[in-house]
């Protein structure tokens, strides 16, 4: 077990090529399709370039400042990110409310997870709901997402056919880097067909774009409640797990509070969520980062001036983005997240007993359907758990479900998860 070190910080002279790069690529992942995702999510609500560009700008810095201070602070490659589930169910959620209620929603889910994860209630609160329950929500959202990829096929089938070979030898040879490869295909294809219409403004710099604001019972309960779950079960608890199984130790109070109040600072600006990340920590927690695993935290630090240097010029990833054809976009979000599908629909399906229940919740979310103003994964949830009240389940005593293996407190004992090969983050 590795321990948080207390002694001055000794890096051993220059820095580590292998953990500088492995931070770097950890850093470029983190992009390569959870970006989509959040420029889908601002185009569907009708956001001004100023407000896209401001959102990128918050979720970039929030975890670049996440990243290096508690890499520093811990010893250990902390890697955050943004809310890769989070942002998929705003893509759907976010055109149903204004964006200063939709600020709102942000802020009161930024404090809920603060407080949540911060006092330890995180893990009580999450045992209350079965875990297949919660799995089914994730996979209902990213449902769309997932089939966006064969009807790329229909509309553009050189360009997504490329990509998805591409993303598929790429899983098989160096899985790590699968997206990215997926991206590189889909820009050289689109280059030599003439797709790429992109006109860089120049490398102007983001400016913040403070909103205020506005609270309303149907953002809290439409955007809110399912971003603060999606959240909590998809990245905090993955993301702790992966730190827990390289060894590292980090007491993870400290951890996913700091990113939960950093998501509260940022809010107005945009951010929807910091949080952990779980794929792209697992590049700098493995012996690839470096042999000596006291010295991976510094791979933790490069991924985080990473976030900042791109974070600050949101304008032109904005600009850069929008110019891409959409079926590359599509495509792109489709396959970085078709390991999350994967898994969330694995673990739907994995308890007999609330299988019933947990195919409900999938069902109702995938449909899109939207009462009240409330979005689809707010009515799955509580359709699943109406479920599995009506249908007499009861969570087993002992079994083990999400926070368990998501170490929400600092004594937990975590094996191989899981999630280190199927979770997204911002980038699951």
């Amino acid at each position: 077990m590795i321990r948080e070190a207390r002694g001055p910080i000794r890096t051993g002279g220059a820095l580590p090529l292998t953990a500088v790069t492995a931070g770097t690529v950890a850093m470029v992942v983190s992009y390569a399709g959870p970006l989509a995702l959040v420029l889908a999510a601002a185009s569907a609500a009708g956001l001004s370039e100023a407000q896209a560009s401001s959102w990128v700008w918050a979720v970039s810095i929030g975890a670049g400042v996440t990243c290096v201070g508690l890499s520093w602070w811990s010893r250990a490659p902390v890697i955050t990110a943004f809310s890769t589930p989070g942002a998929a169910i705003l893509v759907t959620a976010l055109p149903q409310h204004g964006y200063a209620e939709a600020v709102g929603a942000f802020l009161a889910a930024g404090v809920a997870a603060t407080a949540l994860t911060a006092t330890g209630v995180f893990a009580r609160v999450m045992a209350r709901i079965p875990a297949g329950v919660v799995a089914a929500m994730l996979a209902g959202t990213l449902f769309s997402f997932g089939t966006a990829v064969f009807t790329s096929l229909r509309t553009a089938p050189l360009l997504a056919g490329a990509m998805l070979l591409a993303y598929l030898l790429a899983r098989r040879l160096a899985p790590t880097y699968a997206v990215v490869w997926a991206l590189v295909a889909g820009l050289a294809v689109a280059g030599v067909t003439g797709g790429l219409r992109v006109d860089l403004p120049g490398l102007g710099l983001a400016v913040p774009h403070f909103t205020l604001p506005q609270f309303s019972v149907g953002a809290l309960v439409g955007i809110g409640v399912p971003l603060l779950v999606a959240t909590l079960a998809g990245q905090y608890a993955p993301g702790i797990a992966v730190l827990n199984a390289a060894g590292y130790r980090p007491d993870s109070r400290v951890v996913c509070g700091t990113t939960g109040l950093v998501s509260v600072l940022l809010a107005p600006f945009g951010s929807h969520a910091v949080n952990p990340a779980a794929i792209t920590a697992a590049i700098c927690t493995g012996p690839d980062a470096h042999r000596d695993p006291a010295k991976r935290w510094i791979a933790g630090v490069a991924c985080g001036v990473g976030y900042l240097v791109v974070g600050c010029f949101g304008a032109t990833l904005v600009a850069l983005f929008t110019g891409l054809p959409k079926a590359l976009v599509a495509t792109l979000a489709g396959v970085a997240l078709l390991g999350s599908i994967a898994g969330s629909l694995a673990r739907t399906v994995a308890d007999e007993r609330d299988r019933e229940a947990s195919v409900i919740t999938f069902l109702a979310t995938a449909s899109g359907v939207t009462i009240a103003g409330i979005g689809s994964p707010f009515w799955g949830l509580l359709a699943g758990v109406a479920a599995h009240v009506l249908l007499g389940g009861r969570t087993p005593k002992g079994r083990r479900s999400l926070p368990e293996r998501g170490s929400d407190g600092p004594s937990s004992r975590v094996r191989t998860p899981q999630s280190t090969r199927t979770a997204p983050d911002g980038m699951s």
